[in-house]
């Protein structure tokens, strides 16, 4: 409990504000809510590859979109891209901390008739393929999951990774290259690197 008191409010981009259950705040016309008590799952969204991912949403993601969301942690990138307006959003974690608190979470911020929460693997468990694939897992992780990605996105589709160590990223790069992929936007903060990467069908 002692680090709830450190845990506050806070802005990411345009209109998205990250708060605790358990915290009131100031808000303006047209923000997004996201509540969230994170219980023993890693994610209450303030660390830098979090926050870059959701920025990273907010830019890519349209209305009507299909999300998949890999190692979903506390929930907080399906939410977000729920309530940026995808239509439909599968996050999944290996979890069971993870995967009972992301549900709990999609319970407190309504969205539940866009998301469904599942156990699965990287992506061993999804059908079909999604507009956007979000990602914020450590970069061996990403590179298994860029490995099979292209048979689970969209031509056109937009993958969004996050998690990186800054000196693993020319790794990821050369993969995502490797698979059809065309690097969009590259983030840092700290020792940080996250990305947007467009996928074409050849």
């Amino acid at each position: 409990t002692a680090w709830k008191a450190y845990y506050k409010p806070f802005r990411v981009g345009e209109k998205l504000i990250v708060k605790p259950a358990w915290e009131q705040c100031q808000t303006k016309a047209g923000d997004i809510i996201i509540e969230l008590d994170p219980g023993m799952a890693f994610g209450t969204g303030n660390h830098p590859t979090t926050t870059m991912a959701l920025a990273l949403l907010q830019r890519y993601l349209k209305s009507g979109f299909k999300v998949f969301d890999i190692g979903t942690g506390s929930g907080i990138l399906a939410i977000a891209a729920a309530k940026l307006g995808a239509e439909e959003v599968t996050a999944v974690d290996v979890d069971p901390v993870a995967l009972e608190s992301a549900w709990e979470n999609c319970q407190r911020n309504q969205v539940t008739d866009k998301v469904a929460v599942l156990p699965g693997d990287l992506l061993e468990e999804l059908t079909g393929r999604a507009d956007v694939v979000v990602a914020n897992i450590t970069a061996d992780v990403l590179l298994l999951l860029i490995d099979n990605l292209p048979k689970h996105i969209s031509s056109q589709g937009v993958f969004i990774g996050s998690g990186i160590i800054d000196p693993y990223f020319e790794d990821v790069k050369e993969v995502l290259a490797d698979k059809g992929f065309k690097l969009l936007e590259i983030m840092g903060e700290e020792e940080w690197v996250a990305f947007a990467a467009s996928w074409e069908e050849a």
